[in-house]
């Protein structure tokens, strides 16, 4: 037998009939149109809701006339997600519209066309939720729901909007409207036990009350806890009993911001003289946004059948058939696929502020921040779709979304703090951190992992795990741990790191170096060590007894550049004195001769040879301006290898490895490979090792010999190797930078802030220098610290680039001048009538002869007139001297 309470309490059905005119007349008769209204009258909204539409028929008719039996063209109600969903399925298959305040996203007028909500929906606070979340930067959130589609059904769309402000829901605690306190009790000692203490409460008052009794009573509203309540309970802390609001002290909660007006103070006034008139035996309540959501939803419906009037007859009976059911029978609303389109878009200034329905759903307004204080809550502030969390309900200035916590008023946390909690804190009855440490064969420096024979546990030391300790020391809370061996054989630093994601680990401690790819999958410390990956090559034996290091100071290149500008000077300084200078001329063989030697003369400036030419004093000045250049560089780049004892590496760049196809080493386990891989390394020609030791053996076997030619590691095991081989190897370039050693956790975990502070605390101080000390020496123990490291000495051609552009320019430029004046001189030759064989015969054999008159005349009157120039033609051509024509300008005398 059903539960006679179902109908007779939780369900108070009455029909209200508003009195619309027809649409042909003024005169004509007023028609009365029936709704229903179904009302959970044992819930406190379900009195304040009765009475707030009661009043707003009173106000807009002035009459109510509850009937029964009759056909209704609209619904209003009901209030829970369960009973709105039955009733919505009666309203589309009838066609009569389905006004209710149900907030459940769970039900949604868009896929239900006679559904029209007329609450707020409980998911468009989750931005606000999350907002408030970003505003204090806690990083994750445990959300705390009743178990039905109401509870449930914001789940969702919270998920979304932390993801978007990167926080995490680690744990979802649904909790039954029927739970017992032992339930509560228990499911609130799980959350005693997790790191999080923040929490997202989304219930109805009935269960609320239960729940927030529960957990005052387990000591979870003292200071570090954070509660944040959903609107539904904020907006009806009124009706909540005066010693549950004692437990929920200090908690944030947000409700629908209603704009005060003096419509709103006069209703307020005859609302509470007739509620209690309706409700002598309840308790006093206050009004509150469900109740003026009531009132501007009738007022809405009312306004709508207004304006669509009445049809004849309201309803289209169906044929009768047999087996129809009651629903079958009622037929459709004639009025309903009218009224429905006119009240699915409405919009107006109603008691609660600006109603507007959109689609079948009322429009979120402003919600407002409150902190519960004393007997009831206090505004700190607004939050709003265009503007974020404010402290004034609409800022001047444009539009910019804020989540700034400053733009709040002060807050009263749980326990009566002023401290904004941290959001998280080590549980003291949890479970220990699981710490995984890698378990190695060597570098015993950074980290070794022994078993313990007593405990059976294990015990892990060196330099990570000293720093690591220092930085526990450095909390301001204590975090019980345990150590976790990773054995090298069972996989990779990636696979190792890993292991977080799976949830295997809660932490790893070692040295895992942070990078970019491992970053993806959990959240790493600030580092506490140096950053660099670079190459180390063993040193070559001390050079300066090689009887050819005069060579050594210039590159190839370079030597090659030098000979050529030699030989190209002497040639132009040869070209430009041939003719004017006597020293100069002779047989071809002493031509040659004077080429190189001039211009390697200079080399020591023992050219005794004087020029004539300004242009060729201008070549040599020049030039002797680059040799005294190279010869001063050569100098001293000899003297630094003759004096200086040198550590010459075998191998100068990295890229020298990849072109001569050597083998290189990196150490097992690391990142080394993915990073000479993107450097187009041959992946044939690597080689890992597990130690120092082998380290130093395959180095000193070489490439050819098993060995490897370089080893590529990070910059911390590159200085405890070098500490323990002086002299024999040796760092060359670049230095790739990495971020260098961090303790990984997994993402969002509050602990990677929280331990990046302490690495801060423990590097910047003395700490870090002894921990160092103890496990890799005082750095000046090396012996061969003072000697000089020479990693590329040879002078090359770049840095002379300068210098010889400028001495090619000058040189060339010379010989361009004297070669136009040349055959400008000699423009007859050019302009005869013999082949280009000839002209180039006649031009050679006059570059060839000595220019004495030239020489002469250009001391006394610095040119040569053109009866000079003819002569020089005829002589040339004396075949043809009578065939140029004869010009008063050119004389013509023989010899």
């Amino acid at each position: 037998m059903q539960n006679p309470r179902f109908f007779g309490l939780y369900l108070f059905l009455f029909i209200m009939s508003f009195c619309i005119a027809p649409l042909d007349g003024e005169n004509a008769t007023a028609v009365k149109v029936d709704v229903g209204i179904i009302l959970d009258l044992d819930t406190n909204v379900g009195k304040i809701s009765r009475t707030c539409m009661s009043m707003a028929i009173e106000d807009f008719y002035a009459t109510i006339d509850l009937l029964k039996n009759v056909q209704v063209q609209a619904i209003l109600g009901p209030q829970r997600s369960t009973q709105a969903d039955f009733v919505i399925d009666i309203g589309n298959k009838v066609e009569v519209p389905i006004i209710s305040p149900s907030a459940s996203p769970s039900l949604s007028p868009k896929e239900s066309r006679y559904f029209i909500r007329s609450a707020q929906c409980s998911s468009f606070q989750a931005k606000a939720i999350a907002a408030i979340v970003k505003a204090f930067g806690w990083r994750e959130v445990v959300f705390i729901y009743e178990d039905n589609n109401y509870g449930s059904g914001i789940v969702p769309f919270l998920t979304d909007a932390m993801l978007e402000i990167n926080a995490f829901i680690p744990y979802h605690s649904s909790i039954s409207p029927s739970a017992t306190d032992d339930q509560i009790r228990q499911e609130l000692y799980k959350l005693m036990t997790m790191q999080t203490r923040v929490f997202v409460v989304h219930m109805l008052p009935s269960l609320a009350t239960q729940f927030f009794l529960r957990a005052k009573e387990a000591e979870m509203m003292t200071k570090g806890y954070t509660w944040i309540i959903a609107d539904v309970l904020t907006s009806l802390l009124e009706s909540v009993d005066s010693i549950v609001i004692d437990a929920m002290q200090g908690v944030i909660g947000l409700k629908a911001h209603i704009p005060k007006s003096n419509e709103l103070e006069n209703f307020t006034r005859r609302w509470r003289k007739k509620f209690r008139e309706e409700n002598p035996d309840t308790d006093r309540l206050e009004l509150n946004v469900y109740g003026l959501w009531a009132y501007d939803t009738v007022t809405a419906l009312a306004t709508a059948m207004e304006k669509v009037g009445t049809v004849a007859p309201l309803f289209k009976k169906p044929v009768t058939r047999e087996n129809s059911t009651d629903v079958d029978a009622i037929g459709t609303s004639n009025m309903g696929p009218s009224l429905v389109e006119s009240v699915r878009n409405i919009r107006f200034k109603g008691l609660s502020g600006d109603f507007h329905i959109t689609d079948g759903q009322l429009q979120p307004s402003a919600y407002e921040i409150v902190n519960v204080i004393g007997k009831g809550d206090r505004r700190i502030g607004y939050w709003t779709e265009q503007h974020g969390i404010s402290n004034r309900l609409n800022p001047h200035g444009k539009a910019v979304y804020s989540t700034n916590k400053d733009n709040l008023k002060a807050i009263i946390w749980p326990g009566e703090t002023g401290v904004i909690p941290k959001g998280w804190q080590m549980p003291t009855g949890g479970k220990k951190l699981r710490i995984g440490v890698p378990v190695k064969r060597g570098f015993n420096e950074f980290i070794k992992v022994e078993k313990d024979p007593e405990t059976n546990g294990f015990i892990a030391t060196g330099f990570c795990i000293d720093v690591f300790k220092e930085v526990m020391w450095s909390l301001p809370f204590p975090v019980p741990y345990e150590v976790i061996p990773f054995d090298q054989d069972a996989g990779t630093y990636d696979e190792l790191v890993y292991q977080i994601f799976l949830e295997k680990f809660d932490a790893v401690v070692g040295d895992v170096t942070i990078v970019a790819n491992r970053s993806r999958f959990v959240d790493f410390t600030l580092p506490f060590t140096e950053s660099g990956v670079t190459t180390i090559v063993p040193i070559k034996n001390d050079e300066r007894h090689n009887g050819w290091i005069f060579m050594k100071p210039l590159t190839m290149d370079l030597w090659l550049t030098i000979g050529g500008f030699f030989i190209f000077t002497g040639l132009v300084v040869w070209i430009l004195e041939h003719r004017v200078n006597k020293e100069f001329r002779g047989p071809p063989a002493q031509h040659i001769g004077m080429i190189f030697w001039f211009s390697f003369s200079t080399l020591v400036f023992a050219h005794k040879e004087k020029v004539v030419s300004n242009l060729s004093r201008f070549v040599v000045i020049v030039w002797v301006f680059v040799v005294l250049v190279l010869t001063s560089s050569y100098t001293a780049n000899l003297t630094s290898m003759l004096t200086v004892h040198q550590l010459q590496p075998t191998i100068t760049d990295i890229y020298d490895l990849i072109k001569n196809g050597e083998y290189v080493g990196y150490q097992y386990g690391s990142f080394i490979p993915g990073l000479l891989n993107g450097m187009k390394f041959d992946h044939s020609k690597f080689r890992y090792y597990s130690t120092f030791e082998e380290y130093d053996e395959a180095l000193s076997k070489g490439s050819r010999n098993g060995g490897v030619a370089a080893i590529v590691d990070e910059l911390p095991y590159i200085r405890s190797f070098l500490a323990k081989n002086c002299g024999k190897y040796t760092m060359v370039g670049p230095t790739y930078k990495t971020a260098g050693f961090g303790f990984a956790f997994p993402k969002g975990s509050p602990l990677a802030p929280e331990f990046s502070r302490a690495i801060l605390n423990v590097t910047e101080g003395e700490k870090m220098v002894r921990i160092s000390r103890e496990w890799f020496g005082e750095e000046e123990g090396c012996p061969g610290k003072d000697e000089t490291v020479i990693i590329s000495n040879r002078l090359t051609l770049d840095s002379f680039k300068g210098l010889f552009l400028t001495a090619g320019v000058s040189s060339s430029s010379a010989l361009i001048i004297y070669l136009s004046i040349f055959f400008y001189e000699n423009r007859f030759v050019l302009a005869s009538d013999g082949s280009i064989k000839h002209k180039l015969s006649a031009l050679a054999k006059i570059f060839d002869e000595e220019n004495n008159k030239s020489s002469k005349r250009s001391k006394e009157h610095g040119g040569i007139d053109e009866g000079d120039r003819a002569a020089e033609s005829n002589a040339v051509f004396p075949e043809n001297v009578h065939d140029f024509p004869q010009s008063p300008a050119i004389r013509i005398s023989s010899p």
